[in-house]
């Protein structure tokens, strides 16, 4: 069982939190609590616990100021819940390398698929101390929290697809464990890193095939392959056609 030290300082979201917690069942436990900021520090310096969850709902401010006293004494992972749908506050508190930021409303879908990915990085002692990675958010799936780290891997996709995008060097960025971050992509997304890059790249070439008269060798960079017969083939297995009989097709379609 991993022990939460669960700091909020609204009595209502603070039993809701302990509540809902419970009823996930996935070995994580509330075992203290305060809703005071300032008792934390001298809460982790008499007990073990494997995770702090913040509830900063109003208090975007105190709870930046709080991760950062915390860093300065533990490497505890640290969830926020409860932050602003804004990009410079989420920016900051990655700063101090937390695990994740929830904005309000809480989603019991999101909490969960955090709580799931660090318990996997718990049980493997992973590394996991995430940074911030100079990109604004972008739109995500309807019902989920607008700005986590999640949403800044996929804009980093979408920023450099050209380039070689990886795992490993978006881990580096962030200063995360890559496994780790693996795990908790998968879990947000249903497939791993490695497909949702194939995907996003497809997508892309298939849009400009249709919309735009670049040369096959120039939609292939654009889209982050230097090598035009790993792009021929790629596009082949993901479409079904050949990138020339993919654009014949939608040019005759267009046509009728």
């Amino acid at each position: 069982m991993y022990n939460i030290l669960l700091v909020d300082p609204n009595d209502f979201t603070l039993h809701e939190t302990t509540n809902l917690i419970d009823r996930l069942d996935i070995d994580f436990k509330v075992t203290a609590y305060t809703k005071q900021f300032h008792d934390v520090i001298h809460l982790i310096e008499k007990q073990h616990f494997s995770l702090i969850l913040i509830n900063i709902k109003g208090y975007n401010s105190s709870g930046i100021l709080l991760c950062r006293k915390i860093r300065s004494k533990s490497r505890i992972p640290i969830i926020l819940m409860g932050g602003k749908d804004n990009f410079q506050i989420a920016r900051k508190a990655l700063t101090y390398q937390i695990n994740d930021y929830l904005t309000d409303p809480l989603h019991e879908s999101a909490l969960k698929t955090s709580l799931t990915a660090l318990k996997k990085a718990l049980t493997n002692n992973l590394s996991y101390e995430p940074n911030y990675l100079p990109h604004p958010t972008m739109p995500i799936k309807k019902n989920e929290p607008t700005i986590s780290i999640i949403e800044i891997v996929k804009k980093y996709v979408q920023d450099d697809m050209h380039q070689n995008v990886t795992l490993k060097k978006i881990s580096s960025i962030l200063h995360f464990n890559c496994a780790y971050l693996g795990q908790k992509f998968r879990l947000h997304e249903n497939m791993s890193f490695n497909d949702y890059l194939l995907q996003q790249r497809m997508e892309k070439a298939k849009l400009l095939l249709k919309r735009t008269d670049m040369k096959i060798y120039e939609i292939a960079n654009e889209v982050g392959y230097t090598e035009i017969d790993w792009f021929y083939k790629k596009f082949k297995q993901y479409t079904g056609f050949s990138s020339n009989e993919y654009r014949k097709k939608y040019d005759f379609s267009q046509a009728n």
